[in-house]
Parts: structure tokens; sequence; C-alpha cells
């Protein structure tokens, strides 16, 4: 309740879990994170059950608000968050390119991917792909659009038909929008010709992914653009009329990472949560209850890295963690991208 009158702070949702021990002076494992707490329960019940002498504070919370809290936390001398797992990747490396983050040499450490770690401090724990997703019954005639070449096809050749019926992320409101399409400019010389059909096809724009897919699962929308795979795979379970497509030209593919603050208060137990993340038994929970594709080599099953790059090879373009991510965080740069891709949906 101390964070309600913290200067500049909202108060987070907190959601407290006792040690399965049952000691009431139980060290306590403080976790700020932007995964939806409901969805890391199975996570935080494995962590408990190996570990069951830990208590766990879960504060759910925006990416960016993460990075503030830990930063001003920091610099005001004092303890922040023992772990921290944030879909700001940009954020997350620099914190720990600024020095907010400490090294953390776990077992698994030197077995990780190497685009999936950087020094030993901020961790990829997840591998989540951008997709199109697609409203089923839309599609029981014609094929899937399955590249961005046929994306524009398919728009310009249905013209009035699909007219404000497709749907992609606001980049100037949602982080991983804007870390979607700056990656596309980067992959895709004719992006701009992809922006500049989903303008003329009256996109609608959104911050969140739910907004999307709801609207896809019950037909107002035929087509998602640049969907994150992991909340797509979710409603595509319990909504048998959505589906999903991994484009053939390019799969971006994004992480959630993990780290632990340099002033965290239980060091130890962020790295001990953090060990458990990368587990083959934790990163087993994820793939399977949490539905989000796990990174680490020793776990198989098809919603893991291995079998994803298995399957698609090259396609796949993860998103290195390393200070390049930091670039994104460019204001000029940044307000420029924003400019020009309001200025030719605006166009058309």
């Amino acid at each position: 309740m101390l964070l309600a009158f913290w200067p500049g702070f909202a108060l987070a949702d907190q959601t407290f879990y006792p040690a399965k021990s049952g000691k009431a002076e139980a060290p306590v494992l403080t976790v700020y994170s932007s995964l939806d707490e409901p969805l890391a329960q199975p996570m935080i019940r494995g962590f408990q059950q190996a570990n069951p002498d830990v208590a766990v504070r879960y504060e759910d919370m925006l990416t960016g608000e993460i990075y503030d809290r830990i930063v001003e936390e920091t610099d005001a001398g004092g303890k922040t968050a023992d772990f921290a797992f944030s879909s700001a990747m940009d954020l997350q490396v620099k914190l720990s390119n600024d020095g907010y983050a400490q090294v953390s040499n776990l077992p698994m450490s030197a077995a990780w991917p190497k685009w999936a770690n950087w020094r030993n401090t901020a961790y990829a724990l997840t591998f989540e792909p951008a997709v199109f997703v697609y409203h089923k019954p839309s599609f029981a005639h014609e094929p899937v659009p399955s590249s961005r070449a046929e994306f524009v096809d398919y728009l310009k050749r249905k013209g009035n038909a699909v007219y404000g019926r497709i749907s992609t992320y606001d980049i100037e409101r949602s982080g991983v929008g804007f870390l979607f399409m700056a990656r596309d400019q980067e992959q895709f010389g004719d992006i701009w010709s992809v922006i500049g059909a989903m303008g003329a096809a009256g996109v609608k724009l959104y911050s969140t992914s739910s907004a999307i897919l709801e609207r896809v699962a019950d037909g107002r929308f035929v087509l998602g653009y640049n969907i994150l795979g992991s909340y797509a795979a979710d409603w595509a379970s319990r909504h048998p009329d959505v589906g999903i497509v991994l484009p053939k030209d390019y799969t971006v593919v994004m992480s959630r990472i993990g780290l632990v603050p340099q002033a965290a208060a239980e060091p130890e137990l962020g790295r001990r949560y953090l060990a458990f993340f990368m587990s083959k038994e934790g990163q087993t929970i994820m793939a399977r209850e949490l539905q989000i594709p796990a990174v680490s080599p020793e776990v198989a099953g098809e919603n893991t890295a291995n079998t994803l790059q298995e399957l698609l090879g090259a396609q796949l373009r993860p998103v290195p963690v390393s200070p390049g991510l930091m670039v994104y965080l460019d204001q000029v740069k940044r307000a420029r991208l924003i400019a020009h891709w309001n200025e030719v949906l605006r166009a058309q």
C-alpha cells in the first residue's frame, strides 16, 4: 500500500502467494512483470513447488512502469524487485546496459542461445512470432495470404468487401507494435507498400492484441497483421474460427526478457526464479500451460523454438538481445518512423 504514496507511481496490481511451507516469516521474492497475473500462475505454482520455503509477491504492471520503477527506486538508494520480466525488449536491454541489472551466472547460461543472452545479464525467455491472424469462415473459398505480397494482393482484389475489416497495432501506443514495425522496415524493402495497402483498406488500429483477436474471432475483422503469436495461439485454442499464419517471406520473433535488478532486495531469490524460468521444467510449463513458445534447447514439442526453427529455418528472424535494441528508444528516429507511418496511412 505504500506505493500509493510514492511520487510518480500508480498502485500496481499486487498478488501475494504465501510460502507452501506455511512459514509466516518465509523470505519473499518480489516480481515486477508485464505478464498478466492469471497467465503467470502456473509458473509461480511450479516455482513454489520446487521452492516451498519462498513466498512470492507478484506485481503486474505495464512495461514502461517496470522500467521507471526499477530506475527510480535504484536511483533513490532503495531496493527494488528481485526479478523483472517484460515484453519491452528495448527497455530491458537498456536497464542491463545502464547498470540497473546484475550478472546472473546460472546452470543454463552456457547452453542458452547466443542471440537470447546478453552477457549473462538479460535473458530472452520466450520465442514469440509476429503472425497473420484470420477469420476462418471468411476464407472458406480462397487461400489465406501467407506472405506480405499476397496480403497486399488480397487487399487490392477484395477492395470494398474488406474495407474497415483488417487491423494491426497502433505503433504510437503499442510497444510491441512499434518493435514489429521497426523490424519490418529493416527486413523488408517494400514495407511501405504494405502499410499503404492497409491504409487504403481502412485499417483499424488498436493498442492490445485482445482487441484485435476478439474482432477476428467474431468475424468483424477478416485479417490482423503482425499480431503477437502467443496471444493468437491462446485465442485460437479457445475460438475455432481464429486461424494463424506465420508469414513465409519472413517471420519476426520477439521475446520477453528476464533479469535480476542491480538493487534487488533478495537477488539470490531473483536468480533462483530466473533459473527456474530457464530450467527444463519451467520452460515446459511455459510452453504447455501458458501457451508461450519456449527458448530452451532442452525442451521438445511443437510449442518451442527448437521445433519452429526445424520447421521454418531462416524464415524466422528472432530479435537479438543486444544493445542494438536501444536504437528503438531514440526519440528522433522513433518520431520519424511514426510520422511516416501516419503520413502513409493518411495518404490512402
